[in-house]
């Protein structure tokens, strides 16, 4: 067999001498052959596919813990790993988009623009409702719904009930207060975002280090004229506007279909939630739910009810009418303009 050099090597494949020899210390591509005296690394040609397979996976950003996974696979189901990945890399990079683009309006609408009209100040109705499902043993959803904070949280593992009850506990700070703590838009976020932070730490020291107890948790702060999200785990919310149904959040599971996350809080992994602002208006209806109705409903039966003004009580009995294998937990508000 003939072998190539290391740098011979490096030349066809277009990784580096440096990127080769990482790749050999991580398993990711063993060369062929070492010299035993000088430590000389030697490549056969038949590891050209495989080492032109993990450069192309690196520059599309993949993890090398990933890479290693992705070619120790078949074929078939690796194409569905990377396809998976960058399913999530998109919804992510929708994410960071939409933050960029409010932030840009926000430091934007901070210079004083004459005859710009003010912001206009609405009302925020709730309903709320959870229900243990007609086969889960227990309810380990945690709801909240207050004044001004409204949050869902679903729970897994031996001590989910406590889980998501200790998430939706830290956030709680937010709505108790007389006032929000922070002032301006910006302000809003970054406390939101210091809550999801506490409640990880919180779902944390329940867990024990291992990922075995978690939640997700998903919660709209209200501003009295814009709304605060922040998002982990595959929790929704939903915004339904002039008859159309819009999904405002992004299931973090490790692949379509696939119930398990790629992100939530516990394990002792540091939450970094999804934020965003939403600018409501007045008919404008939001919903929060687990996935105990997702699972169930189809997206289309719940834009008919929501826009038959059902509530979470009709919501809920969708989804025990349709089997309801989990804890089925909804919050309903519609954003109105003040009476009088």
């Amino acid at each position: 067999m003939e072998l190539l050099t290391i740098g011979a090597f490096a030349r066809v494949s277009r990784l580096s001498p440096k990127a080769l020899r990482l790749y050999d210390e991580l398993a990711l591509l063993r060369p062929a052959r070492v010299d035993p005296e000088t430590g000389y690394r030697y490549y056969a040609a038949g590891q050209l596919g495989r080492a032109r397979l993990v450069a192309w996976l690196r520059r599309i950003g993949m993890p090398l813990a990933e890479i290693r996974a992705v070619c120790a696979l078949e074929p078939g189901e690796a194409a569905r790993e990377i396809g998976a990945y960058w399913a999530r890399v998109e919804a992510e990079t929708a994410v960071r988009r939409d933050l960029a683009a409010f932030l840009v309006g926000q430091l934007t609408d901070t210079i004083d623009t004459p005859g710009r009209e003010p912001t206009m100040m609405l009302e925020l109705r709730h309903s709320a409702l959870t229900d243990r499902g007609l086969v889960r043993p227990a309810n380990q959803d945690t709801l909240y719904a207050g004044r001004r904070l409204l949050a869902v949280a679903d729970g897994f593992g031996p001590a989910g009930l406590a889980a998501s009850g200790a998430a939706v506990e830290a956030l709680r700070y937010l709505d108790e207060a007389e006032s929000l703590p922070v002032a301006g838009e910006l302000g809003v976020l970054g406390a939101l975002e210091d809550a999801v932070r506490a409640a990880g730490t919180a779902v944390a020291d329940l867990a024990g280090g291992t990922d075995e107890v978690g939640t997700t948790l998903t919660a709209l702060l209200w501003t009295g004229s814009r709304l605060a999200l922040a998002h982990i785990g595959d929790s929704r919310v939903y915004l339904l506007r002039g008859g159309e149904l819009y999904r405002i959040t992004q299931d973090h599971r490790v692949s379509p279909g696939d119930l398990l996350l790629s992100k939530a809080l516990g394990g002792g992994a540091d939450p970094v939630p999804d934020l965003r602002l939403q600018e409501p208006l007045p008919g404008d209806r939001y919903l929060l739910c687990s996935d105990g109705l997702t699972e169930a409903v189809p997206d289309a039966r719940i834009r008919e009810l929501l826009a038959s003004s059902a509530g979470p009580r009709e919501l809920v009995a969708a989804a025990l009418a349709a089997g309801a294998p989990d804890n089925v937990t909804c919050v309903v508000a519609d954003v109105d303009v003040p009476a009088g």
